[in-house]
């Protein structure tokens, strides 16, 4: 089976995008990786179909267990034969899939960081060949990242103790030059293919609005688009719950998704998104990973996130299928104590020293004051964006709200 067999026999594709088959063919010729690819872009095939073509088993490193669920899901009802190790399954269930491992009936493994420091999961990937390590978000791994996890820095102790080095594959949608020589070096790559495909998303209208009255400036917007299908990412859950029963009792088809709710919620909601039951999605940043939905004509942030990694990851879930798309952040002074109480909290892991953790912290505020500068420049909103991934724009944005002052669908709108 060829690289495109699988592609259109377990994925439903014809072509390949932009990068996928370039990374592909390396991982296939036993070369690592570094692929930094925007939401949307299709990173996970990247890793699969290799995955798929090579011997052994491939392990899927990944930070949630809610992600782990959606792609697993993902790729059996596409006949892939995956699975995954987390704490939510049963001493039995674990065992089980293990066995299934070892008997080649699974090709895909997700898996969490921590499991990989187990002795009995060490003792496993002793006897199971395994070609390729795959670390998804593995911007976790950096300091300098907006996510950072220290389990992920035993990813490279525990590929280095298999018994034969597997090929390692290493992607993000989101990271700036000091994350990516952070990820090269405490992965332990060698030698990889460095790709990034890019961040501009011409497609996607990027607006910062300060309304005097958020909530009435907000259940305006969503107003105006009607039967739209749309993501809101709100700072907390309680305002998840909130903004969500708010958009309820005005007649709209709105569901909510947070880590508060009981997976079978959570579930239930997902779906019902996906299969356009419901028209906005309310969330916690908890929302969105994995999630292939190619109409999402909008996403509006409710409030500010903590840096610009995950608002742009969280904003270009809009507009998939390349058609032109919103991006709305609704700025107020109030999102920054929030933020603040957030860093705050966030940086409190028992696993990190009292300077690993003043580092971290520091940081996370250096990250939260660009994100604030974004909020209130008045020069083009697209630029800034682009510079702080290191990259310039090409030609004119007139697709932001400090370069065009009415966006396309306000404009529509307007017109109708």
């Amino acid at each position: 089976m060829t690289k495109h067999d699988a592609l259109s026999r377990y994925f439903g594709y014809t072509t390949f995008r932009p990068a996928q088959d370039t990374l592909i063919d390396a991982l296939l010729s036993g070369r690592d990786v570094l692929g930094v690819m925007p939401t949307g872009a299709g990173k996970s095939i990247c890793f699969q179909i290799p995955a798929l073509l090579l011997p052994g088993a491939t392990l899927v490193v990944s930070p949630l267990i809610s992600l782990m669920k959606d792609q697993v899901a993902q790729l059996r009802r596409g006949d892939v034969p995956a699975a995954f190790i987390n704490s939510s399954l049963t001493v039995g269930q674990y065992r089980e899939v293990l066995r299934r491992v070892g008997e080649g009936r699974y090709k895909i493994i997700y898996v969490a960081p921590e499991r990989l420091e187990t002795v009995d999961f060490m003792r496993f990937a002793h006897e199971t060949p395994i070609s390729l390590v795959a670390v998804d978000e593995a911007h976790c791994v950096s300091q300098w990242g907006q996510d950072f996890r220290p389990s992920y820095l035993n990813i490279a102790g525990f590929i280095g103790k298999l018994n034969r080095r597997p090929v390692v594959g290493a992607f993000t949608a989101t990271a700036t030059a000091a994350v990516k020589t952070d990820i090269i070096r405490l992965l332990g790559l060698r030698d990889p293919l460095n790709l990034t495909t890019g961040f501009d998303r011409p497609n996607l209208y990027i607006g910062v609005e300060q309304p005097k009255n958020k909530a009435g400036y907000f259940y305006d917007l969503i107003g105006q688009r009607g039967g739209m299908c749309g993501i809101v990412y709100c700072a907390t859950r309680k305002a998840v719950d909130n903004v969500c029963a708010g958009l309820q009792r005005r007649g709209v088809a709105a569901s909510r998704y947070h880590a508060g709710l009981e997976d079978g919620e959570r579930r239930v909601n997902q779906e019902a998104f996906i299969q356009n039951k419901v028209t906005v999605m309310v969330a916690t940043n908890a929302f969105g990973m994995g999630i292939d939905k190619p109409d999402v004509r909008y996403v509006i942030h409710y409030n500010m996130p903590k840096n610009l990694e995950s608002y742009y990851q969280e904003a270009g879930r809009a507009g998939r299928d390349g058609k032109p798309s919103e991006c709305i952040l609704l700025y107020s002074t109030d999102d920054i104590k929030t933020a603040e109480y957030l860093i705050k909290d966030s940086g409190n892991s028992e696993k990190l020293t009292e300077r690993e953790r003043r580092n971290v912290r520091y940081r996370d505020e250096v990250r939260l004051d660009k994100m604030i500068r974004y909020c209130e420049i008045e020069g083009c909103l697209r630029s800034y964006i682009l510079r702080y991934f290191g990259e310039k724009l090409r030609g004119k944005c007139d697709n932001c709200s400090n370069c065009n002052k009415q966006s396309w669908l306000t404009r529509l709108f307007r017109r109708g």
